[in-house]
């Protein structure tokens, strides 16, 4: 308990104890940044040690490999728009796997994010395994995933949209119940009383509150899922990351095609990012007058 008859602080004493906790976090901050560049330097000598001590000797030819193809690339510049009309198509299919992912991920995120909300959902003591599904759907990496459903079902677009779809809906569900906990459950306990059904009450009482936040995180997923399904045509999935390991596979001689290949996806990259930002920023702040 306080002693009520001890003196009150002056400043010269508060000023004495602002420095002293000053001087312990910046010891303690120092001791951490020590032990964690050890730790560093520990781990990246383990690192070479296992990859035959070829680490540092490799560094230094890091950009070897993209000198090749630039200069590949520069001499066939020429055969360059034929390359990427060539490659359109696979672009295309990756799109689609993107996109169909993220539509199938935000159904599922949807229905998760609002089984295991408090307040929302119709089984409360089952919050919690709802909340468990969506973190193992965001543990287990895309590529994982897909690599298992090519071996079940052969390689091609579809495993890889699975793939994505599960891990989206996870990331979804958890942003989306984050979202759902800042809605005003007021429609919701109107609507009750009225004696609509859950599916009602979601839809009519919560969507048209979080519906652009969910439309936001959806577009901002679907660029990462795009990203993702590029990655996924290496272990083949399809799409155009399928000709990216294709081209860069088969060596010199080929260069120019995976350069084509690497610009059309940078291109497509940065469309759909400044398309995707700002259709989310009149979602969120409204279309300006």
């Amino acid at each position: 308990m306080a002693d009520l008859t001890a003196a009150p602080l002056t400043t010269a004493d508060i000023r004495a104890q602002y420095g002293e906790m000053t001087r312990r976090k910046r010891l303690y901050g120092g001791i951490i940044l020590v032990v964690f560049v050890a730790l560093m330097m520990a781990g990246f000598r383990t690192a070479d040690d296992r990859n035959a001590g070829s680490f540092y000797d490799g560094i230094t030819h890091v950009f070897d490999y993209p000198n090749e193809v630039l200069a590949e690339a520069s001499e066939k510049v020429t055969e360059l728009p034929g390359h990427l009309a060539n490659f359109f198509p696979a672009l295309i299919e990756t799109l689609n796997i993107a996109a169909a992912s993220t539509l199938v991920g935000l159904v599922f995120g949807t229905l998760l994010s609002l089984l295991s909300t408090r307040g929302m959902a119709p089984w409360p003591r089952l919050i919690p395994l709802f909340r468990r599904i969506m973190d193992i759907c965001r543990a287990i990496p895309e590529i994982v995933i897909a690599l298992v459903l090519i071996f079940l079902l052969g390689g091609g677009p579809v495993p890889a949209m699975i793939a994505i779809a599960i891990h989206t809906a996870g990331a979804l569900g958890k942003l989306f119940s984050e979202v759902n906990e800042n809605a005003s459950l007021k429609p919701v306990e109107g609507l009750e009383s009225v004696g609509s059904s859950w599916g009602q009450r979601m839809w009519l009482g919560v969507i048209p509150q979080v519906g652009p936040n969910y439309v936001s995180y959806a577009l901002l997923r679907f660029e990462i899922n795009i990203r993702a399904s590029a990655i996924l045509g290496f272990v083949g999935a399809g799409g155009i990351g399928y000709e990216l390991k294709n081209a860069m596979s088969w060596g010199q001689g080929r260069y120019d095609e995976a350069a084509a290949i690497f610009l059309l996806l940078f291109v497509t990259i940065v469309v759909v990012d400044q398309i995707s930002s700002g259709m989310r920023d009149r979602l969120i702040n409204g279309a300006k007058a």
